[in-house]
């Protein structure tokens, strides 16, 4: 994998990218949560490089893509990808998004229907507005002050312990969040305006379909906010296939990655 640099009116943007000559301007496109970062996806790109073009990245204000204005919305995000994979030669993407990772790929598939070839959601939930609450909406807006008087400790436990459920996930995600430690400020920032882009993104109330093959990964043991009852809804009225992982959480792709790299190879074998 090469690092390469994206510059953005906000602050640079650090990605990672194999490429394959014979990936015909396609490419497996892995998008991290919230707060997590590229080594998310350490046992997919591992397992998938080489045989496909492979891309992830620290998604902005994320690791080493900081300092980063935190000023953008969801469909900045999603614009920037875009401009990064025009870059980069790639045509038809399938993006593989994780929880927050997810919701960027929707906002990409609602600004770039055409380009979508493939589309992967990861312990992730809809965008559409009909299924949030207004009161979940509220509460994504107030999370910054919540995680800034958050004892630290405890906070770096609960996301520790409440994203994955296997030892090598539990540590993984200790030590993205490691990336914050002694500037708790930067984390609750960068946190709450994940969040409160994500409702807006929510508010927006715009259609969000998914026009392209697609498929629903969720852990069977998700403790994260109402992920499990978001994908069952998902899943019901979108008819978009849905995969149970037991003895996975919220990171179902660190805590069982060969059954997830097995569902993405299945997945994008019918693609390319």
């Amino acid at each position: 994998m090469t690092e390469k640099i994206y510059e953005t009116p906000c602050g640079e943007i650090h990605y990672w990218i194999s490429k394959v000559p014979q990936s015909d301007s396609s490419a497996l496109v892995f998008l991290p949560g919230l707060t997590a970062d590229h080594r998310l996806f350490d046992k997919q790109v591992e397992y998938f490089t080489g045989k496909y073009t492979v891309f992830v990245w620290d998604a902005p204000g994320h690791a080493a893509s900081w300092p980063f204005e935190l000023s953008f919305s969801l469909q900045d995000k999603a614009k920037w990808l875009e401009e990064i994979l025009k870059k980069e030669g790639i045509e038809y993407p399938v993006l593989i998004g994780q929880s927050m990772g997810g919701y960027v790929g929707q906002a990409y598939a609602e600004l770039f229907p055409e380009r979508l070839q493939g589309f992967i959601s990861i312990d992730s939930a809809p965008l559409q507005r009909q299924y949030v609450t207004g009161a979940e909406i509220w509460m994504l807006k107030r999370v910054e002050p919540v995680y800034r008087w958050y004892p630290w400790k405890a906070l770096l436990r609960s996301g520790t312990r409440g994203c994955a459920v296997s030892r090598y996930g539990q540590k993984l995600m200790y030590d993205m969040m490691l990336v914050y430690a002694g500037d708790q400020k930067r984390y609750a920032a960068l946190s709450g305006h994940g969040f409160k882009i994500l409702a807006e993104a929510m508010e927006a109330n715009l259609p969000y379909k998914i026009n392209c093959p697609a498929l629903l990964i969720c852990g069977a043991q998700d403790r994260a906010g109402s992920t499990k009852r978001y994908n069952k809804a998902w899943h019901k009225v979108s008819g978009i296939p849905l995969k149970w992982i037991e003895n996975a959480g919220h990171n179902s792709n660190t805590d069982r990655p060969e059954i997830i790299n097995t569902l993405i190879e299945k997945f994008v074998k019918h693609l390319f």
